[in-house]
């Protein structure tokens, strides 16, 4: 074959895999705590001409022409998030999670400074690990990073043991600057009232990470951290808040400056504004479903954390129901499968996602993250494919005749498709144009305008 041949072939196979993908999600349930679907108006909007331009700056202060109907969608969008997270600045540029956070350490930390934070065992995002580890924090902007004491029964913050570490460390001369809040793995509030005042105490500054529980918050379910006194809430768009993969900064007038600066020039220039139009359509459906969406959500991860228990799953946090989030902590170290790894791929077997996770004493017990001890799940996407309570008892009974029982995965796998086959559109949105997971194909379409 010659050059072009052999580039045709290439591309051909490349969508035959994409279209593969989508028949597969389409018999699956996906249980991603990170991951949600977007409806189809906010795929469309993807596919629009805004992803071929750039528009660099505040919206009317741009470096560019060519502006003015991509700054009145970007104008809207923050309006409708500063209306959802009752916020007085909103910044929607951030294009992901990862670049919300280190614009709000350019904000509020200098390299050198000291942060605390959650460590990744403990539910922490490598957004705020050290360097040693890699993590964007340490490697990226040279903070310095100390963790909370974390309650691990409570899966949550230990305030009282925190206040005494934190008052030992600043006798000690090592100031923290900034207490950040927020994690991956999420299931309760954090304690921002209690953290604020220690800041406050201490001369810092509070952030919350929302990636996870953005949806959650905005759909007056989890917790309201602007209020409970935290200085700036970065988040990511796309898990229980359900756009495009971008992030999103919501914060306070007093800060409005030096957050823009932070964001244009120092940590972006474009920011791909066909998934700003898409954020702006997801937002107009989180204004009108959000608060339904997001009390299904937790209804259905309680659900599903009782119904996983019943079944002979250890799943953490009985004590406080398990979750007021949309994500469960599962240990599987007592199961037939014993490890994270073996249990991640044998579901994946069976048409069931899921991902494997670190627990806080893993790696106390010898434990790496290749093979941690536990799992973690989510039910934002099946809430968004429209599954309630019932739903959840199914779940737990194919998860548990894979996990616990060691049935053959690929004959479970065939009746998790039928189930699934109920479960196509894409609800807590204005239209149903096309079903949730479907490939929409555009080479050989209709060409409309």
């Amino acid at each position: 074959m010659n050059e072009v041949e052999t580039a045709l072939e290439k591309y051909r196979k490349i969508f035959s895999l994409i279209k593969e993908h989508h028949k597969w999600l389409k018999k699956s349930i996906p249980l991603i705590a990170s991951e949600n679907v977007t409806s189809p108006a906010v795929r469309e909007a993807l596919t629009c001409d805004f992803g071929h331009r750039y528009a660099e700056g505040w919206p009317g202060e741009r470096l560019y022409a060519g502006c003015k109907y991509m700054d009145a969608v970007e104008v809207m969008a923050m309006e409708m998030a500063k209306q959802l997270f009752r916020a007085e600045y909103v910044d929607v540029r951030p294009i992901s999670g990862v670049n919300a956070n280190l614009i709000a350490y350019t904000a509020f930390t200098e390299p050198g400074d000291r942060i605390m934070a959650l460590s990744i065992p403990c539910g922490g995002h490598i957004t705020t690990a050290r360097k040693a580890m890699w993590g964007t924090a340490g490697a990226v902007h040279g903070l310095k990073v100390q963790y909370y004491t974390y309650d691990e029964k409570a899966l949550n913050i230990d305030v009282d043991e925190t206040i005494k570490k934190v008052r030992k460390l600043e006798k000690e001369g090592k100031h923290i600057n900034l207490f950040v809040l927020g994690a991956s793995v999420f299931p309760f509030p954090h304690p921002v009232k209690e953290i604020s005042e220690l800041a406050a105490e201490c001369g810092a500054k509070v952030m919350y990470d929302a990636a996870h529980v953005a949806g959650l918050i905005a759909g007056g379910q989890f917790q309201d951290p602007l209020r409970e006194g935290a200085d700036v809430m970065t988040m990511s768009t796309h898990k229980t808040l359900f756009g495009p993969q971008r992030g999103m900064i919501a914060s306070w007038e007093k800060y409005a400056e030096t957050l823009k600066k932070a964001t244009f020039p120092a940590n972006l220039s474009n920011h791909h504004l066909h998934t700003l139009a898409g954020l702006a359509v997801a937002l107009a459906e989180f204004t009108a479903f959000g608060r339904e969406y997001a009390a299904q959500v937790i209804k259905n991860a309680q659900a599903l954390g009782q119904a996983l228990y019943e079944r002979g799953f250890k799943v953490l946090g009985e004590e406080h129901g398990f979750t007021k989030s949309h994500v469960l902590l599962i240990d599987i170290v007592d199961t037939p499968l014993k490890d994270g790894m073996q249990v991640e791929k044998t579901l994946e077997k069976a048409n069931i996602i899921v991902n494997r996770n670190l627990l806080p004493w893993d790696i106390r017990e010898g434990r790496h993250y290749m093979a941690p001890g536990g799992i973690r799940i989510g039910t934002s996407e099946v809430t968004r494919l429209g599954m309630k309570e019932s739903e959840m008892e199914a779940i737990a009974e194919f998860m548990k005749r894979v996990v616990i029982d060691l049935e053959d995965p690929e004959k479970v796998g065939h009746d998790v498709a039928e189930f699934r086959a109920e479960y196509q559109k894409c609800h807590y949105c204005f239209e149903e144009m096309a079903d949730a997971h479907e490939y929409l194909e555009l080479r050989y379409g209709r060409r409309v305008g």
